[in-house]
């Protein structure tokens, strides 16, 4: 009787842990395919447009570095919850018809999607730590597909009640996560999710390779986020139909997901991540490049964007664990990693915007875009070197005065 019960409760934690997941993708990105019917209503510039678009960037790099105190204060479990309350919350918000409802319900989103974004792998590293890869696999898989969905069916809700309903309805997702996650509340306990705190011996915001490993991750996830939030309106600008560019953009998501089926062993077999790194770079920058000069291939240029952008997360989030020695300095670089790719991805779609406006169409635009990710190539080159941060106290850290101190007081101890 009692394995019958476990067995439930397994499946009920699984069920709740993939509809989570379907919330971390789908209420941020399914609003792509209807931007241009929402700066219509509201006379919205492109660029106040990218500043839609970041909001939640921005949100996820305020946010995310607060999700495991509140975690430890009140129990993942129950943090869980609340950020689904704060995402439904902003879903209905974000629909209510006006301006500033518009941009206040989508910092509400990207403050749930943050919290849950940092303690999902948390609760899966604990709850099962024996089949972490392949549950990673699948919320990830399932946020690619969820995204992918809501991307395809946001525009026929659109034709049918127009956006504003459209927008609302997405809050069925978060809901239904709530109602499967009320089990869960009965387990509170204070987690850590950190485990044994442990200091870092890496003084990461000095360091040479810690830079070119942050770098290498916000320098890919610009063009990404900028796809996320422009390619349908790149698309229909081009002549492409609504529904189509919808499904284009569902087609981005869904193979974001792919690298993490196949990269994993193939990344372990390496002696480094050198060519790896930058080839998937040059993917992206070639991908976005054929959006501009032969947009009927759409459909083509967004599965090679998505493969490409997905494997340079995933690799950016591998070069976190290769390039440290210990769980201190892991923490210490994924903050600094977390903090300044966010900050760097949200600029991409203002910068975008921005650069529409000045010049009129997405030619240029397209193109820094693609100097960007080639410029994520060459970090990635430096990134992908089989080595490790070396420690604070190395002595290639020290000034040359302090190691001729440092010589001379040992002189003087010999003496």
């Amino acid at each position: 009787m009692s394995d019958t019960k476990n067995k439930w409760h397994a499946i009920a934690l699984v069920a709740g842990i993939l509809l989570i997941a379907v919330n971390l993708r789908v209420p941020f990105t399914s609003i792509a395919p209807v931007l241009p019917l929402i700066q219509n209503a509201f006379g919205l510039s492109a660029s106040a447009l990218g500043l839609l678009t970041s909001l939640p960037l921005l949100a996820f790099a305020a946010f995310s570095p607060l999700s495991a105190s509140v975690a430890r204060r009140f129990g993942i479990e129950r943090t869980l919850f609340g950020a689904l309350l704060v995402i439904s919350a902003g879903i209905l918000l974000r629909s209510a018809g006006s301006a500033w409802a518009l941009y206040a319900g989508t910092i509400l989103i990207g403050t749930g999607i943050a919290l849950a974004n940092v303690l999902l792998p948390g609760l899966i590293k604990r709850d099962f730590s024996t089949k972490m890869a392949s549950m990673t696999g699948a919320y990830s898989i399932t946020m690619g597909a969820a995204g992918a969905v809501g991307s395809a069916v946001i525009v026929p809700l659109t034709q049918s009640w127009g956006w504003p309903i459209a927008l609302s309805l997405l809050v069925a997702a978060p809901l239904l996560a709530l109602v499967v996650w009320l089990p869960q509340l009965k387990k509170h306990e204070h987690v850590n999710l950190s485990g044994p705190k442990q200091a870092p011996t890496v003084a990461v915001w000095r360091s040479p390779l810690a830079w070119q490993v942050t770098l290498f991750m916000g320098l890919n996830a610009m063009p990404f986020y900028v796809a996320v939030g422009w390619l349908p309106t790149i698309l229909m600008d081009h002549g492409i139909s609504p529904e189509q560019a919808g499904t284009v953009h569902g087609t981005l998501q869904l193979t974001t997901a792919i690298p993490g089926l196949i990269l994993a062993a193939t990344l372990r077999r390496l002696k480094d991540q050198k060519l790896a790194a930058a080839t998937v770079s040059l993917l992206t920058a070639s991908s976005l490049i054929g959006l501009i000069y032969a947009p009927d291939y759409a459909m083509l240029w967004a599965a090679f964007l998505g493969f490409g952008s997905g494997a340079s997360m995933m690799l950016g989030l591998t070069f976190i664990g290769l390039r440290t020695k210990n769980a201190g300095d892991t923490a210490a670089l994924s903050g600094m990693v977390q903090c300044v790719g966010y900050l760097m991805a949200a600029a991409g779609p203002l910068l975008l915007g921005q650069l529409h406006d000045w010049t009129g169409g997405w030619t240029a635009p397209l193109l820094i875009t693609a100097a960007i990710s080639v410029a994520g190539a060459f970090t990635g080159m430096l990134a992908g070197r089989n080595v490790q941060l070396e420690h604070a106290e190395s002595s290639s850290r020290t000034s040359p005065a302090i190691q001729s101190a440092n010589a001379l007081t040992a002189g003087e101890r010999k003496r």
